[in-house]
């Protein structure tokens, strides 16, 4: 006789306990610990002594540049990826594949790597560099090319977080739009953007929050200049490399506040997406 496998809802209670605790403890382990261990080391001497280090005129800097960065990085890849994913959702054209590989390319290669590729490109031994030079202008150790370093970095998750909506979607209330007589910016703006607007906003979460703590390409690029050219992480590493552990802890427990209301708001905003789901159910 053939026994008949049972569904996965019946699995023995054990079994399910045993699947939740080992997740909850690897979580625990990976996570929640080294981010507690964060804010514990960083509020090891008291309060005060971690405010001030954050108040430090360095850290200061380190936090607005994080920011410039971010504020920058983000809205540019916000309008590529939204431009990418309707290109590869909504029509066919040649290239059509290797413009999809070439979004995923940030994933598949080291930040350093990408870093050192605006090196070569900008550097003063690099393609670009002499002729930059002679009309004054800067990109590597400068702010420009550790906005570059980040929107390479960071492009991805904006465009892979429209493409399955926006391919499950399909085209046919476009199509419909433009058969009445829509432009096509008249067919994105009030077709498009409504129906994708909740997972824009997700992905934009994301990229900012990659953005801000991004530490691999913006560390080959800047020039480590302190007080000028340094973020947050890199910051955090020249203070920790200088035994000031007090200081290196309490910028990173910020950067880490900063991640965890990203992921909140994140959260949250999934919940309501939920919501309006199941309403429009």
């Amino acid at each position: 006789m053939t026994a008949v496998p049972r569904p996965a809802a019946e699995d023995a209670a054990w079994a399910r306990l045993a699947a939740i605790g080992a997740a909850i403890l690897v979580f625990g382990l990976l996570f929640l610990l080294p981010l507690l261990a964060v804010f514990v080391e960083a509020l090891r001497r008291g309060l005060d002594p971690a405010l001030a280090a954050i108040a430090d005129p360095d850290s200061l800097a380190a936090i607005r540049l994080t920011l410039l960065v971010a504020a920058i990085s983000v809205p540019v890849n916000m309008l590529g990826g939204v431009a990418a994913a309707w290109c590869i959702a909504k029509f066919d054209f040649p290239g059509k594949r290797l413009l999809t590989t070439l979004i995923e390319l940030p994933f598949a290669v080291s930040p350093v790597i990408s870093g050192l590729v605006w090196v070569l490109l900008f550097g003063a031994q690099g393609w670009f560099g002499p002729w930059l030079q002679e009309h004054g202008l800067r990109i590597v150790f400068a702010l420009p090319g550790m906005v570059l370093a980040t929107v390479f970095v960071t492009f991805p998750y904006v465009a892979r977080t429209l493409i399955p909506l926006m391919q499950d979607q399909g085209r046919e209330e476009e199509e419909a739009a433009a058969t009445l007589g829509a432009s096509g910016f008249q067919t994105f703006r009030r077709v498009t953007l409504p129906n994708i607007r909740w997972a824009l906003l997700s992905g934009v979460l994301l990229c900012n929050a990659r953005a801000m703590g991004e530490f691999g390409a913006v560390s080959v690029v800047s020039g480590h200049v302190r007080g000028q050219t340094n973020t947050m992480p890199l910051h955090i590493e020249i203070l920790y490399n200088e035994y000031q552990f007090v200081g290196a802890f309490a910028v990173a427990a910020l950067l880490a506040l900063l991640a965890l209301l990203t992921l909140g708001a994140k959260l949250l905003l999934e919940r309501l997406t939920g919501r309006r789901a199941a309403v429009h159910a």
